[in-house]
């Protein structure tokens, strides 16, 4: 078996991959390494999204959970950064999610959060799968009490309530009276939560994709497919469109024009006013090397500082950590605002944009013009599977990325990253003319599949 974790938790098809016999295992081991040496009844808090499978992955999770003698808190539907904060907020010992984000609703997934609400680091990952291995032989170490010292199943009451609470703490005198609020909330698992919480803050909320029925999360709608709010915006006459993945972690934006705000964008919104209130740590702001050269630009001239991570939010969170900085994110709209919470939280960033529009009076399109997009072009290169880590010791290749890097005299911008589970190359290219880095994404791609096939 290869290693369970991905790079965001357990994820696979649900009642394949990912059946009830491995979330069994994961509740096990997952409640027996988190909750350490407690000299209390270990509590485990457990979220999850609205996708079919969640019945039958829930409850087999929690099974293994209280086969440890743990507490299994379950917090019903919620999105992922709830299950985060609340572990913190009822002192529990660890908390789980059961959601795959932005997947279509056959996946399913499995992530755990400490204590204080921070994602697992790779060894404690490895522990887990390591107990999950051994679990049935005579030297587990695994727990299996009897009698009065097995676990309980205690239902929350009101754990969306308990999180809007959490949430309009962290953005106090909000008021949203007057504010029209066009809404996708990919039926997922913020369907029962942002359109209670911004319509007890004062605003006129348009909801659209918040009846989740099992099958529909994803579909066709939220962060990753814009089109229905774009125009849903434009249509409603509303101020400002907010558009989420099914767990909630990620948001985009849509402005009263009905354009897409990426997460960069977003960002730089959020850094700017950061920064004039003094509370940006640094002066600076965590990215990938994704992130669009706009960025870059928009940092220059704010006289901010930008560090980028390797894709992925887990290394902008480890970025930030290690350096005490309080704002980062991806362009997918995954941002991390580090005084607040602990992991990316959708609606969270919504409120605080909305904050920085009625602190400043101003339009979401006149905010957003603080960042200017550069177009962007992805190409694939397909080459051979041994040869694709090797591109940059190629002098025809090394030398045509040199020769469009100076072409472009900081205006514009090449990125090559070989696959991770494929044998390509993805070459990414930013300028000024969508047509003309469209011709040198493909003649640079040609190039490596002669060269690398």
């Amino acid at each position: 078996m290869g290693r369970l974790f991905g790079t965001d938790g357990v994820r696979g098809v649900a009642n394949q991959f990912l059946d009830a016999q491995l979330a069994y295992g994961l509740g096990r081991a997952g409640s027996y390494i988190l909750a350490g040496e407690t000299r209390h009844t270990p509590e485990i808090v457990v979220g999850r999204d609205t996708r079919i499978s969640g019945d039958m992955l829930e409850a087999a999770l929690i099974a293994g959970i209280c086969s440890t003698g743990a507490r299994a808190l379950s917090l019903g539907v919620v999105p992922t950064p709830a299950v985060a904060a609340l572990t913190r907020i009822y002192g529990a010992d660890a908390g789980i999610v059961i959601s795959a984000s932005h997947n279509t609703y056959e996946y399913n997934g499995i992530k755990f959060f400490d204590s204080r609400g921070f994602k697992l680091p790779d060894p404690v990952e490895d522990e887990i799968e390591r107990q999950i291995a051994g679990m049935n032989a005579s030297d587990s170490l695994i727990p299996s009490p009897e009698g009065s010292r097995i676990g309980r199943h205690i239902h929350c009451k009101d754990a969306a309530g308990d999180y809007r609470i959490f949430l309009k703490e962290k953005v106090k005198g909000l008021n949203l009276k007057g504010m029209r609020i066009a809404l996708d909330c990919a039926n997922g698992a913020v369907s029962p939560v942002a359109p209670a919480l911004l319509a007890e803050l004062g605003a006129d909320v348009l909801p659209i994709h918040a009846e989740p029925d099992g099958c529909n999360i994803n579909q066709d709608c939220g962060s990753t497919h814009m089109e229905s709010l774009c125009m849903h915006t434009r249509k409603s006459g509303a101020h400002i469109g907010l558009a989420f993945d099914g767990d909630a972690d990620r948001m985009l934006a849509v402005d009263e024009t009905g354009r897409i705000l990426d997460g960069d964008v977003i960002m730089s919104i959020l850094a700017v006013d950061m920064q004039k209130r003094g509370v940006l740590n640094g002066s600076a702001l965590v990215a990938t090397v994704m992130s669009n050269i706009g960025l870059e630009l928009m940092a220059h001239r704010e006289g901010l500082k930008l560090i980028k991570t390797k894709v992925g939010d887990r290394y902008v969170l480890e970025q930030m950590l290690a350096e005490g900085y309080v704002l980062g994110g991806e362009q997918s709209g995954h941002i991390i605002l580090g005084r607040d919470n602990t992991t990316g939280d959708g609606l969270l960033t919504a409120l605080k944009l909305l904050e920085v529009m009625g602190s400043t009076g101003e339009s979401l399109a006149r905010l957003a013009k603080v960042m200017e997009v550069f177009p962007e072009v992805l190409v694939n290169a397909r080459v051979k599977w041994e040869k694709k880590d090797h591109y940059s010791e190629d002098t025809e290749i090394a030398a045509a990325i040199m020769d469009l890097e100076q072409e472009f005299n900081g205006e514009g911008r090449v990125l090559v990253r070989p696959s991770g589970t494929e044998p390509l190359i993805r070459i990414k290219i930013e300028g000024r003319d969508h047509g003309s880095i469209r011709k040198r994404a493909e003649m640079l791609a040609e190039i490596m599949e002669r060269k690398l096939s």
